[in-house]
């Protein structure tokens, strides 16, 4: 039975409220970074940019409507995988390339011991990636770990060329097991906010201690990875 592809809509190149492709800071950031003579070059110059110009930090999480904005992630310099997914969106919506955000469950059997106390598990719901329309399909790209960050933990940093999908590595650099997936949630045309802070403040009710308290994600890892 042949699969049918659903092409992009006007809602996959549209301005939300999270995905703020109109938002100066993105119109910016895209108009800087979308660098090529086609669409799956520009995107692919999206994505490196989005992936290594802002840290990633799990322990800094805002998820308020506010700190969610893919624009947020400009101001701060720094986000997890939700919003620097929705930051790919917003960026590839603003150079004019139709994009959407889809999210899965994962295993991550490499978070730092601060992480795995918090959360009391090595599930990591609601992972978030970018879809793109490019050469007549979507085409799946995750922008969250920044290579230094990979450096440091010895994970292989996730390379994409913009014509096959592009998700985390089952191992590391050195064998060990990295990332698992174990679930998909579907691709969505705007960040379902509502849903993942409602399955959050279930499965991880401590998370956001973490921001309150003023640890660095940065400073476990480097203690880790020693």
């Amino acid at each position: 039975m042949q699969t049918t592809i659903t092409g992009p809509t006007r809602a996959t190149l549209a301005a939300t409220t999270l995905i703020d492709s109109d938002h100066p800071s993105v119109v910016d950031f895209a108009a800087e970074h979308a660098q090529g003579t086609n669409d799956r070059e520009r995107a692919v110059s999206l994505y490196y940019a989005v992936r290594d110009r802002f840290r990633y930090d799990p322990y800094r999480v805002d998820l308020s409507p506010h700190g969610m904005r893919a624009s947020q992630v400009i101001e701060q310099g720094y986000g997890w995988c939700v919003p620097k997914a929705a930051l790919l969106a917003a960026a590839a919506r603003a150079a004019g390339i139709p994009a959407r955000v889809g999210y899965a469950d994962v295993r991550n059997h490499l978070s730092t011991q601060r992480m795995r106390e918090t959360m009391q598990t090595d599930i990591f719901i609601w992972h978030g990636y970018t879809e793109l329309w490019l050469d007549g399909a979507w085409i799946k790209s995750t922008p969250a770990f920044n290579v230094e960050l990979c450096q440091r933990f010895g994970l292989l940093p996730l390379e994409w060329d913009g014509k096959t999908d592009s998700l985390y590595h089952p191992f590391d650099g050195e064998g060990r097991r990295h990332m698992e997936y174990v679930g998909e949630r579907g691709t969505f045309d705007d960040m379902p906010l509502e849903r993942i802070v409602s399955d959050f403040a279930t499965t991880y009710p401590a998370w956001q201690g973490l921001a309150q308290a003023g640890v660095s994600f940065d400073a476990d890892v480097q203690r880790e990875a020693r």
